[in-house]
């Protein structure tokens, strides 16, 4: 297959799944498997294109909350936006600290897709039942600040699921409200971690090696992609459950366990590096025992990387 096809082919799963909750990491795991492993630099980027599109998407939003902050309930809802991306951010510095290193086989991918899954059925069957709430409450946001730190935990649980379940578990029962919150915290979470990166790859001549035009292309496909994709997702989830996405997930899961288990995939059992020491390279030859080395599980996980680098006070 011509490279720029593989570009185009990964900045269209990027978009398609960076917001849906069905997993970006677990796709783009596969895809690598198959198409070969991307720098960092290159993964970050066609995160960055889908993160621009949500902000195209929520631009009146995000207008409306930087220029009438002085207004009681857009200063509240901004404060709790913040303050859950810091929850996210302290609590991965913490994980950093204690020495977490991120898995670098499919196999925990499949069980977090699978058990995800199953979370998400049961979860929706919880928030059914609940008033129909659209505030954002203190609690909310405080659990996705944690939810983004779980799903760094766990590559393969979805930034997206884990934070719009927990906002509809913990307060915010209205499907378009949570997903709303969810989608905003995400977006200075992304955006820092495609900074770091790019001044990271500047800082270590690393630039001069990365393939600008294939970034360039995913990038743009990637945008393009996740615009369309939001846009659908924000008309389906008014009148529909997410129960679709689930059982995708589960079934997924189930597909990747039976391919690893009967040997079609490579489950790439390698020791897990740690999070600071996952270098920015360029792309290599497809090796199947490496499919999941160089996908950072969540811009949660890429925002450890971030904070765990700044010198000490």
């Amino acid at each position: 297959m011509h490279d720029l096809l593989r570009v185009v082919v990964l900045g269209i799963i990027e978009g398609i799944t960076e917001f849906l909750p069905i997993s970006s990491t677990g796709h783009l795991l596969i895809a690598e498997h198959w198409l070969g492993h991307r720098s960092d630099l290159f993964n970050v980027g066609i995160q960055a294109g889908a993160i621009l599109a949500i902000t195209l998407v929520y631009w009146q939003r995000i207008w409306e909350l930087l220029t009438q902050w002085r207004d009681p309930g857009t200063r509240d809802y901004l404060a709790k936006l913040i303050a859950a991306f810091l929850i996210t951010a302290v609590l991965g510095f913490v994980a950093v600290k204690m020495g977490f290193k991120l898995p670098v086989t499919l196999t925990p991918i499949a069980w977090a897709l699978i058990v995800g899954g199953i979370w998400m059925i049961g979860a929706e069957q919880v928030a059914a039942r609940m008033p129909d709430r659209t505030k954002v409450t203190w609690p909310v946001a405080v659990m996705v600040g944690i939810a983004q730190m779980i799903a760094g935990i766990f590559p393969g649980t979805s930034r997206s699921a884990a934070s719009i379940f927990a906002a509809m578990l913990f307060g915010t029962s209205n499907r378009p409200a949570a997903t709303e919150f969810a989608f905003l915290v995400g977006i200075p979470t992304m955006y820092a971690a495609t900074g770091y990166e790019l001044l990271k790859v500047l800082k270590t001549g690393g630039a001069a090696h990365e393939d600008w035009t294939a970034l360039g292309v995913g990038f743009l496909v990637s945008l393009i992609v996740a615009f369309i994709a939001v846009k659908w997702l924000l008309r389906y989830i008014r009148t529909h459950r997410f129960t679709p996405f689930a059982i995708y997930r589960i079934v997924l899961g189930a597909l990747i366990l039976a391919a690893v288990g009967i040997g079609w995939m490579h489950n790439g059992e390698q020791p897990a590096k740690p999070l600071r020491e996952v270098p920015t390279s360029a792309m290599v030859a497809p090796r199947a025992p490496e499919a999941g080395a160089g996908r950072t599980s969540s811009a949660a996980a890429v925002t450890w990387r971030v904070l765990h680098a700044l010198p000490a006070a």
